[in-house]
């Protein structure tokens, strides 16, 4: 690992890698968010969602890189691929959250008269919140495992999975646990931020 970091090559394979699978992972958790709240507040979206969830959780991601080869190219894989795993994660976290809300408190809020951007604070975002947490924490390591696993499968230049490919090749140990620990810590880095920066943007709302 020593050896690698004075290398252009590792950071621009670190800094290509990680702006595809953080660009993914931040459309996953956009994009799982909302389908999450319209599937809440219609049914019929709910069971259009829910067959197309369960398929993506369940399809290895080796298929869907394979598939997407077809429509995409090598660089861009690695996004869609994170996209879709963090998709249903997220999605169906905030939707369980969203029907775990406690609807007495809804109820009280209304007879009271408090005020929507109140009502929206204290009572839906402070209940969804942690499972939105936990949907953002586990989708950040998988979208690291993912994104990788595409980058290798296809061989996107200049990337951590190129770097991968080339230790399996070479058949060089040292490399390849080299790159893993990279891999590894990189997940766990984004994952602490994403977490810091979501219960920094709740104390900051709480105060508005």
């Amino acid at each position: 690992l020593f050896e690698l970091l004075p290398e252009g090559a590792f950071w621009s394979a670190v800094f290509e890698t990680g702006g595809r699978i953080i660009f993914g992972y931040l459309l996953g958790l956009t994009v799982g968010a909302m389908l999450a709240v319209l599937a809440a507040k219609v049914s019929l979206l709910r069971d259009f969602f829910s067959p197309f969830m369960l398929t993506v959780k369940a399809v290895p991601v080796a298929s869907f890189t394979i598939l997407a080869l077809f429509f995409l190219s090598s660089e861009n894989l690695a996004i869609l691929v994170t996209f879709l795993i963090a998709l249903p994660i997220v999605y169906s976290n905030i939707l369980t959250g969203i029907d775990s809300m406690d609807k007495r408190l809804v109820d009280m809020a209304n007879l009271f008269r408090i005020a929507p951007h109140k009502k929206a604070v204290y009572i839906y975002f402070s209940q969804i919140l942690p499972y939105f947490k936990t949907a953002a924490s586990v989708s950040a390591g998988l979208s690291w495992k993912s994104g990788v696993a595409a980058e290798l499968i296809v061989i996107t230049t200049a990337s951590i999975g190129e770097m991968l490919y080339q230790a399996k090749v070479e058949l060089d140990s040292a490399s390849l646990f080299a790159w893993t620990f990279v891999v590894i810590l990189l997940s766990r880095l984004t994952e602490f931020v994403f977490v810091k920066l979501i219960d920094g943007a709740w104390h900051i709302v709480e105060k508005i």
